[in-house]
């Protein structure tokens, strides 16, 4: 089995280093309804499949095994993904954020990358990575 290792570079950062754009770091900014989202939660769905999913982005697939998502009453967050490239060894991905909150929608600022959306409802958590939605639950 031939790898185009660009492709799947790219795949990575298109699903598991939430990069939209690059941005300089920022200080998180705590709001008294960050409690309202604070926790931690488990990923459960990528782009509508049920984990571990099978997700394919400009030709690779890679499989997504789990995910946790953390996050703080004092507007940061956290996010652990397990997955295997077409390599075929797991790999784990952790990556840092502040966020900030306006109504249910969140805005995160990803350390050494770019942003990324989202929102609560309950106890889901959906996050939009550049069209690819991640759904966690706490």
């Amino acid at each position: 089995m031939k790898i185009n290792l660009g492709r799947t570079a790219l795949l990575l950062l298109a699903i598991l280093a939430p990069v939209a754009c690059h941005t300089a770091p920022r200080s998180p900014l705590p709001t008294p309804d960050m409690a309202e989202v604070a926790g931690k939660y488990a990923l459960v769905s990528v782009d509508g499949k049920l984990l571990p999913a099978a997700v394919s982005h400009e030709g690779a697939t890679l499989e997504v095994r789990s995910g946790t998502f953390i996050m703080g009453v004092d507007g940061r967050c956290s996010t652990t993904t397990v997955f295997v490239p077409p390599s075929g060894r797991e790999v784990t991905r952790e990556v840092g954020a502040v966020f900030a909150k306006d109504g249910p929608r969140l805005t995160f600022w990803w350390d050494g990358a770019g942003t990324t959306t989202g929102t609560v409802e309950g106890t889901t958590f959906t996050m939009d990575n550049e069209g690819m939605l991640f759904v966690y639950r706490r």
